[in-house]
């Protein structure tokens, strides 16, 4: 096992696409849900703890082992609204391009094969830790900490907010991003002898709403 390979998988700078995704703040801005640093941090830790739940642990499903065709199909039915579905495919095939090239291993390229669209995001990128030897609990933290830094990351944009203010924040819900990856990497273990419904099913219907909303704009800033 290699931690530097976590910090890769981690890196924002790692070619995986989610640089251009807000994470549905952009949304949340426009709706003024958003609007300064306090908002932002409950918006994050709501997130966090809803859909970073839910990708969290079918990222360390997938680097425990477990089918990826299985949980692909297992994160279609735990992402409602097609507009979210598209852009975690999406992300998938970018993240796939990332991994084959950085990771090379024959379950990613059999993933790849089954999946020629793209498979969801979290799944390729357990993948991706598996190959590099990495936890079910890397990979949920490296999940669990994108789903809080890539809506921090964007809002700094989306709203000049001072980058130190944003990283101050994600030091803030570093707790919350702990208990997130303990409790995805827990629920993976128990896939083996529970199913895959032992998975976190978590939902945000807003993020849905407004992730519909934001995918019918003729002028945004970022593609989710």
């Amino acid at each position: 096992m290699s931690r530097a390979a976590l910090l890769l998988l981690a890196d924002g700078r790692f070619p995986a696409g989610g640089h251009a995704h807000s994470g549905g703040v952009e949304a949340a801005i426009a709706h003024q849900a958003v609007h300064d640093t306090d908002s932002l941090q409950a918006f994050c830790r709501g997130r966090l703890h809803t859909t970073g739940l839910t990708t969290a642990g079918l990222a360390a499903a997938a680097a425990a082992g477990v089918d990826p065709l299985l949980l692909d199909d297992a994160a279609d039915a735990r992402t409602p609204a097609p507009a979210l579905r598209a852009v975690a495919r999406r992300l998938g095939r970018q993240m796939m391009r990332a991994a084959r090239a950085t990771f090379p291993s024959e379950d990613l390229e059999r993933l790849a094969a089954e999946r020629p669209q793209g498979a969801h995001q979290p799944i390729v990128l357990g993948l991706a830790a598996r190959t590099a030897g990495l936890t079910p609990l890397d990979a949920a933290y490296a999940v669990a900490y994108e789903n809080a830094g890539g809506p921090a990351t964007a809002a700094v944009r989306l709203l000049s907010l001072d980058p130190l203010d944003a990283s101050g924040l994600l030091a803030r819900l570093s707790t919350d991003i702990d208990a997130v990856a303990t409790s995805a990497a827990w629920a993976a273990d128990r896939v083996a002898a529970e199913g895959i419904d032992a998975l976190p099913s978590a939902s945000s219907p807003l993020l849905d709403i407004t992730g519909e909303q934001h995918a019918a704009w003729s002028v945004r800033l970022f593609a989710s």
